[in-house]
């Protein structure tokens, strides 16, 4: 109840300072829904000139990137520490947030809430939608679950994984380019990985598992025997990651030693 009191403080205000610039909301509200309309759009124009990828049609291409938006938008709003360097190690507000007793990383994800971020994650769900009725797939009394536990083990990959470069900053003397590089690889997820070579694929499934967030998921529901058994792994694979990011943190965290130093 404390933590939940505080999101709904920490939202409050978070509506109270951009309601004051209400333009500048719906800009970036726009602005995200824009970019994701050109990656439907670029999905599109690639089945312009080819029936399948990888043995994937069009529309099976269209549900595996409505699901990868999902967990995505989740995570955006809740996991907004792209400015964590700049803002709280070199400008000194870390040491603001651990003179609170709330934990540390729990108040960093409050402050940087990113509630706009949510809308993607229902226009995923649209997406997804449309590709599921127009594929004909079945609607099992199971479907709900399995989609809420997928998609949950989903945020968790995105979250431990950018945990750990955000508490790269705590061993670093400098911000680190390799965020942005992490977010292009991400993209990799929204299609099937047997399009790629053996490497990118390993890569993709057991190193860096951005195919936990997209494809494998999406295969069950489409009933791809090949690597539909890959999705009951997506909640444990998300709960290592999100164990191992968060050990990570706490060790950041205790070799801080302020602003000054």
């Amino acid at each position: 109840m404390f933590y939940l009191t505080m999101f709904w403080d920490y939202l409050k205000a978070y509506m109270k300072t951009r309601m004051t610039y209400r333009s500048d909301f719906w800009i970036e509200v726009f602005t995200d829904l824009l970019f994701q309309g050109m990656n439907l759009l670029f999905i599109l124009v690639v089945f312009g000139h080819t029936d399948l990828l990888g043995g994937w049609n069009r529309n099976e291409i269209i549900f595996i990137y409505g699901y990868f938006m999902i967990p995505y938008g989740i995570f955006a709003c809740f996991f907004n520490l792209w400015d964590f360097t700049e803002r709280y190690i070199v400008k000194g507000e870390m040491d603001r947030i651990l003179t609170r007793p709330a934990y540390n990383l729990v108040q960093l994800l409050l402050e940087n809430v990113s509630p706009p971020s949510l809308l993607g994650a229902v226009t995923g769900g649209i997406i997804m939608g449309y590709a599921w009725i127009s594929l004909g797939l079945p609607f099992e009394w199971y479907t709900p679950l399995a989609l809420l536990l997928f998609i949950a083990g989903s945020v968790m990959i995105y979250a431990g994984i950018y945990i750990v470069l955000t508490a790269i900053s705590f061993f670093s003397d400098s911000p680190t380019g390799i965020l942005p590089l992490m977010w292009n690889i991400q993209q990799y997820g929204r299609y099937p990985v047997n399009i790629y070579n053996k490497i990118m694929k390993f890569v993709l499934t057991w190193m860096i598992p951005f195919a936990f967030v997209g494809v494998y998921p999406s295969a069950f529901f489409l009933d791809k025997e090949t690597v539909a058994g890959f999705a009951f792994l997506t909640p444990l694979v998300g709960a290592v990651f999100l164990t191992v990011g968060i050990s990570i943190w706490n060790v950041g965290i205790r070799k801080y030693r302020g602003a000054g130093s």
